[in-house]
C-alpha cells in the first residue's frame, strides 16, 4: 500500500535529560516516519550529540539542524516545519514519550476524512520520572465533552476563541497549507496560532484517544493547565490585568493576518468580528474597577449579552472577576 509520507518536526533546546526516552519513541513506531527533522536552538548539554548518535542507527533518514543564533521556540518550529518534505507534518516536543501507534491513528486520518487539514489528540500526563499522574491533557487544558462535540460539529473557532485546546505536541497538518499562518509571530506560541488559522480555513479532526505521553516538568516553556484546586486559584489570582492586556495583543494580531489574507478565509468578515468581540470582552476583563463592588455592573452586563460564555469560562470566570483583587 502507498502511504502518504510524514515529517516529524521537533525543536531541541537543552533537552538532553528527556531526549533518549522520545527519540526511542519514534523507532519504535508501528508506522516509522519518513523523515525526522531536528532544529537545535544553541543547547549548552549534549542534547546535540544525543540526537546524532540517534540518526546515525535509526531506520529513516533524521536532519539535524544547529542554529547560529537563539530563535526561540515559535520561529524555530516554523524553521524545521519550512524543512520537512512530506505533506503531513507531525509536531513533536523534545520531552514526551509517544505510543507505538500515534503515526499509524494519525495517517489513518489524513487518509479516512481527505478533507481535514489537521489533527490532533488527548494524552497521558506523566510527571519527569516518568510517573503516571492520573489525567489525561485535555481535562488539564478544561476541553470538556461539550466543547469536543462542537470540535467534531464543525465549530472549530467557538471553542478556540475562547481558550486554546489544540497542544502542537499532539497536533498534525497538511503542509501545503502551512503558509496561511506564516510568518509565525515570535511571540506567538506556534501551536494556538497554527490551530486557530486552519480551524479558519477548514475542519480540524480531534483524536480522543491519547497517543501520547506529555511530560509536566519545571522546565517547561509551555505546559497543560492546572490540576489541583490550589493550582486553578493560583492561576486565577496570577491572571491580573497584563495577562488579559496580552491576549488582546495576541488577538488584534489574528484580526490583522485575517485582513491581510481575506482571499484565503471563507467567513473572514463574521472571523474579524468574532475576534473583535472576544477583544471587547477581554479589555473588560482587563480594565476591571479596584473596588469589587464597582465591578457589579459591566460584569453583569456581559454575563447577560453572554460573554462570559462565549469568550470566557463562563460562571466559573464571573467568580474570578467577582471575588479575586485586579492589579
Amino acid at each position: 500500500m502507498n502511504r502518504t509520507p510524514i515529517s516529524v518536526a521537533m525543536c531541541t533546546f537543552n533537552g538532553a535529560r528527556f531526549l533518549d526516552a522520545q527519540l526511542a519513541s519514534f523507532a519504535a513506531q508501528t508506522r516509522l516516519p519518513n523523515e525526522l527533522i531536528i532544529c537545535d536552538d544553541g543547547s549548552s548539554d549534549n542534547s546535540f550529540e544525543i540526537v546524532s548518535e540517534f540518526a546515525r542507527r535509526a531506520r529513516f533518514p533524521v536532519r539535524l539542524t544547529a542554529n547560529d543564533k537563539n530563535l526561540g521556540t515559535t520561529k524555530n518550529f516554523e524553521q524545521a516545519v519550512r524543512l520537512c518534505h512530506g505533506p503531513i507534518v507531525a509536531l513533536a516536543d523534545q520531552d514526551d514519550i509517544w505510543y507505538p501507534h500515534k503515526l499509524d491513528r494519525i495517517e489513518n486520518v489524513f487518509e479516512a476524512f481527505p478533507s481535514v487539514l489537521a489533527a490532533f489528540s488527548d494524552a497521558d500526563l506523566i510527571d519527569e520520572r516518568s510517573k503516571p499522574l492520573g489525567c489525561g491533557l485535555w481535562n488539564a487544558l478544561a476541553f470538556r465533552r461539550g466543547e469536543q462535540r462542537q470540535f467534531a460539529q464543525g465549530k472549530e473557532l467557538d471553542v478556540l476563541i475562547k481558550h486554546p485546546v489544540v497542544t502542537g505536541a499532539t497536533m498534525a497538518f497538511r503542509k501545503e497549507f502551512f503558509a496561511l499562518a506564516t510568518p509565525l509571530p515570535p511571540d506567538e506560541s506556534h501551536d494556538r496560532w497554527l490551530a486557530f488559522l486552519l480551524a479558519a480555513r477548514g475542519r480540524i479532526k480531534l483524536i480522543p484517544q491519547p497517543l501520547m505521553q506529555y511530560r509536566r516538568h519545571g522546565g517547561q516553556q509551555i505546559g497543560p493547565g492546572p490540576l489541583t484546586t490550589h493550582d486553578k486559584v493560583a492561576i486565577a489570582q496570577a491572571r491580573t490585568g497584563d495577562f488579559y492586556r496580552d491576549e488582546i495583543h495576541r488577538f488584534r494580531e489574528l484580526h490583522s493576518r485575517f485582513q491581510e489574507r481575506q482571499r484565503d478565509f471563507r467567513n473572514v468578515d463574521r472571523i474579524q468580528q468574532q475576534i473583535e468581540r472576544k477583544i471587547f470582552h477581554l479589555q473588560h476583563r482587563a480594565e476591571l474597577a479596584p473596588i469589587k463592588l464597582a465591578r457589579i455592573p459591566k460584569i453583569l452586563q456581559h454575563a447577560f449579552n453572554g460573554n462570559y460564555w462565549r469568550y470566557s469560562g463562563g460562571w466559573r470566570s464571573i467568580a474570578k472577576d467577582l471575588l479575586i483583587r485586579q492589579q
